[in-house]
Parts: C-alpha cells; sequence; structure tokens
C-alpha cells in the first residue's frame, strides 16, 4: 500500500494524536485532524473543524458511555466535544490504533477509551498499544490478544489516544508507521 494513497484520521490534541499526525506527515501520509473551536491543537496540518452541527452526529449519551465504560464521565461541553471529535475519527477510520491502557475490564483508560469502545460496537479492527505492557494487542470480538508489530492494512485508518504519552507509546507508533510505509 503507498502511503499517498492513504488518510490519518486523529484529532490533533497533544500526545498520541499529535504523534500520530508527525509520523503521518513523516510518511507521506495525508491528515485530517477533527477540532472544534476553542480547541487547543497540537497541529496544524489536515484541520477540519467540526461544525456544531457536524459535532452533533456524534453525540452519545454520557449515561450510556458511563455505563459501557464502568466509569463515570464530567458532564462538561468540552468534554463532550472531545467525544463527539472522537467519534469523527472512528467513523472514518477503517481500522482503529489506540495508545493508552487497557483495563482489566478489557476497555481502554479515559477518554480515549469510547473511541476503542466504539471501534469494537462497530465491529472495526482495533488495535490498542498498552503503554503500561509496552504492547501491541488487537480486540477479537471477546477479549484483547497480543498483536507483535501490527500493519496498517487500510488506506483510511484512525489513530488516537492518550495526551499522556510515554517514549513506549511514541515509539510503537514511530514503529507502526515504518512498517507499515517505510
Amino acid at each position: 500500500m503507498k502511503a499517498a494513497d492513504c488518510i490519518l484520521y486523529s484529532g490533533a490534541a497533544s500526545g498520541a494524536e499529535a504523534a500520530f499526525g508527525a509520523a503521518a506527515e513523516r510518511h507521506g501520509v495525508a491528515e485530517v485532524n477533527f477540532t472544534f473551536d476553542g480547541h487547543r491543537d497540537a497541529r496544524n496540518r489536515g484541520i477540519r473543524v467540526l461544525t456544531n452541527e457536524e459535532l452533533v452526529h456524534g453525540d452519545v449519551s454520557l449515561t450510556y458511555v458511563s455505563r459501557l465504560m464502568n466509569r463515570s464521565y464530567k458532564d462538561t461541553p468540552l468534554f463532550k466535544k472531545v467525544l463527539q471529535t472522537i467519534w469523527h475519527q472512528v467513523n472514518n477510520g477503517q481500522e482503529i490504533f489506540v495508545v493508552g491502557k487497557i483495563l482489566d475490564d478489557k476497555t481502554v483508560k479515559g477518554g480515549t477509551g469510547w473511541g476503542a469502545e466504539f471501534a469494537k460496537l462497530c465491529n472495526k479492527p482495533l488495535f490498542v498499544f498498552d503503554q503500561d505492557a509496552a504492547g501491541w494487542y488487537r480486540w477479537s470480538a471477546t477479549d484483547f490478544q497480543k498483536a507483535p508489530d501490527p500493519m496498517v492494512s487500510q488506506t483510511h485508518f484512525c489513530g488516537t489516544g492518550t495526551r499522556l504519552l510515554n517514549d513506549d507509546g511514541r515509539a510503537a507508533i514511530d514503529a507502526l508507521f515504518e512498517r507499515s510505509f517505510g
């Protein structure tokens, strides 16, 4: 697959999303970074500012997400907009790559976890790099299975994750792009 034929869908936030975007730029992969007015973006390339009407397309009940994820989330306008942009990222991607932490209940920590859960609900290929375990895992219908050295196999893919990116997470993103487009 040629890098020039591919599009990374992300969110331009600091941490994992910025690292996905930087890797895409280095390898000649186009970016679409969904954002909203007032969001502090760490990247400028491929910015796509969602209108209020477009954000509503990605609206989800915080009660539903909280139950699905076995935790509670703050009902703030900013957090809702973040979840709505994650919906757009995952909705546009044919394959989903997430950097974060897999929890014992088979969800991913934080707001990033909504992207992983939405990918599961949509039955999209989902890969999660668990920074604590320093390894890639693939969702296989009921559980995460080790998935050493995954590659991007779809032309439209999503890259998202934690703002608290560590060196292992950054190296995993770089290695993913090198394997896929190097």
